[in-house]
């Protein structure tokens, strides 16, 4: 994908939504139901789309939370369902429509109260959180959540993600219900929709308003040394992106006594305040040097800084000593922080990661004697790691990851932005290096490694097409020059079907699969010999998934 010209540059006025026509669209527009674009359609990260082309609606909602109520009702889950909501325009009237519905079904609906910080709105980790908090030790009545986002998606976007009792994302077989049941009740015209008026359903004692902030905040000395890091005495800036933790950094520093400084603290649909992508879109994606070129421009202000996405999924680890960190770097550097730091963490931790994150886990892996548990892509693969505290550490390379407490306990099942920001900060703290630094002491030891994610628009048939691929496809016994090592179709870490296409050498890897989220497939590739040698493998892989979606 070409970079645009205006990549990094301030938004411009003619392409900020316009927020009431996109509302409207939401309550107006209805989804075709013999069109399988608008359909129903969790990916790794949930139901996503825009009102605007008739793929996230009051009826596609409507549908998803009367099938949600019913598989609740199947699984015999009786607690409270807790529900979160990012700053998209989308999510507000979602969230309407979600409270409508199940308590209309008799579900007790909790939502974070607006009386404080937070404005009203929950990142992702906290509902995680906030349902392990609940669910630990009971027998019965569990609780469940959802999240309403479509994480660093453009502003147009909206998005919504269950989180069953485990408090992570959920399974495939779990979102194929829900979703099988929502387009069935599409093609009915959501005749069998169960729908209470708003404000009766406020009124009708099922929906109740809670904090969840302080509770999350107050807990997070449990998974990250915060007195070290107060010790310290770091100068630390943030850029929220104006997302769902727009509130939590002010009340973080002022509960641990730290200098946090907040260099944005905007809230606003249009988010007009944000820095164009590469391809020139507003995406509030934390892992791009575009993106969150403002904070960038800011590094020498601080020890250390760092941005998230709009539901604090992902993190972006701004240091003095390399600017924005590639979020595969960071995870290698946090993975071998906590594996000599974390003494209370017992031996047998594993180390997760997906197939498509960087090589150099695997190195680090190693050297600190931890079993590998590699993965498909989609942060559900690795809940029961997390949940049965078997992996200590999980992360993909879209700048997603969690770890456990520092008693070896589980933390959260889900992405946690807000802790792997805190832990760069405990890095530098205890270390006195910023986790730049340390990835230059990885590369010493280990060799650079050139990565790279190559994007490409497709239909729903070549998405499906590249999803059927199997090792056959793969003809060759060389790859870029070298013996091909491996052609892998299923994860080594649970022998599941990764929806695409690994092929390693001993010095390269490649793989090839279709976005669960968004109309485009993506290559990722992998050099330990530089660039050229990456565009090489690049450039084969591009060639095969030529032939395949021909």
């Amino acid at each position: 994908m070409a970079l645009h010209p205006q990549a990094g540059q301030p938004a411009a006025s003619e392409q900020l939504i316009n927020v009431a026509e996109l509302v409207s669209q939401y309550y107006a527009y209805k989804p075709d139901p013999m069109a399988p674009a608008e359909a129903v359609s969790f990916g790794t990260s949930g139901h996503r789309g825009s009102a605007a082309n008739s793929t996230f609606t009051d009826t596609h909602i409507a549908a998803i939370c009367q099938a949600l109520a019913e598989y609740r009702e199947h699984q015999q889950i009786t607690g409270p369902i807790f529900i979160g909501k990012d700053t998209h325009a989308l999510s507000e009237p979602a969230m309407l429509t979600a409270i409508e519905v199940l308590s209309a079904n008799d579900i007790e609906v909790v939502i974070q109260t607006k009386q404080n910080a937070s404005r009203g709105y929950t990142p992702t980790p906290v509902i995680s959180r906030t349902i392990i908090r609940y669910n630990l030790d009971r027998t019965a009545e569990f609780a469940d959540g959802i999240v309403i986002t479509p994480s660093h998606n453009p502003p147009g976007d909206g998005g919504f993600k269950y989180n069953p009792p485990h408090g992570g994302p959920a399974d495939s077989d779990v979102t194929g219900m829900i979703q099988e049941r929502a387009n069935a009740l599409i093609a009915d015209n959501n005749r069998d929709v169960k729908r209470l008026d708003y404000r009766k359903a406020m009124a009708s004692g099922s929906v109740k308003e809670d904090d969840f902030m302080e509770p999350y905040i107050d807990e997070l000395a449990q998974v990250v040394d915060m007195q070290a890091i107060k010790a310290a005495n770091l100068t630390l800036g943030t850029d929220p992106l104006g997302g769902a933790g727009i509130g939590y950094w002010d009340r973080i520093a002022e509960k641990y006594g730290l200098n946090i400084t907040v260099v944005n603290d905007q809230v606003d649909p249009q988010f007009g305040f944000m820095r164009r992508d590469k391809d020139g879109k507003l995406r509030m994606d934390c892992s791009s040097a575009y993106a969150m070129a403002g904070l960038i421009e800011l590094k020498d202000k601080f020890d250390l800084a760092w941005g998230n996405d709009p539901d604090f999924d992902r993190h972006g680890i701004v240091c003095q000593s390399s600017g924005l960190m590639n979020p595969n770097h960071y995870l290698a550097v946090a993975i071998n922080y906590l594996f000599e730091y974390r003494k209370a963490w017992p031996d047998t931790l594993k180390v997760g990661k997906t197939l498509v994150s960087s090589s150099m886990i695997d190195r680090v892996a190693s050297s600190v004697n931890r079993e590998l548990a590699e993965m498909p892509v989609g942060f559900k693969w690795f809940v029961e790691g997390m949940s049965q505290s078997t992996i200590g550490f999980a992360g993909e390379e879209s700048a997603g990851g969690i770890f456990l407490q520092r008693d070896g306990k589980t933390w959260a099942t889900d992405k946690d932005g807000i802790i792997l920001c805190l832990l760069a900060a405990e890095i530098l703290a205890v270390t006195g290096k910023d986790p730049g630094e340390h990835y230059q002491a990885l590369t010493d030891k280990f060799g650079a490694p050139a990565y790279m994610r190559v994007d490409v628009a497709a239909t729903l048939e070549e998405k499906q097409k590249l999803s059927a691929m199997d090792a056959s496809v793969v003809t060759s016994d060389t790859l870029a020059g070298e013996p091909i090592t491996a052609v892998q179709t299923n994860a080594p870490g649970n022998n599941a079907p990764i929806g695409g296409l690994k092929v390693s050498t001993e010095n390269g890897w490649f793989a090839a699969r279709p976005s669960g989220t968004e109309q485009i497939y993506k290559i990722y590739g992998e050099s330990f010999k530089g660039d050229t040698h990456l565009q090489a493998l690049i450039s084969e892989a591009e060639q095969l998934v030529g032939k395949i979606i021909r």
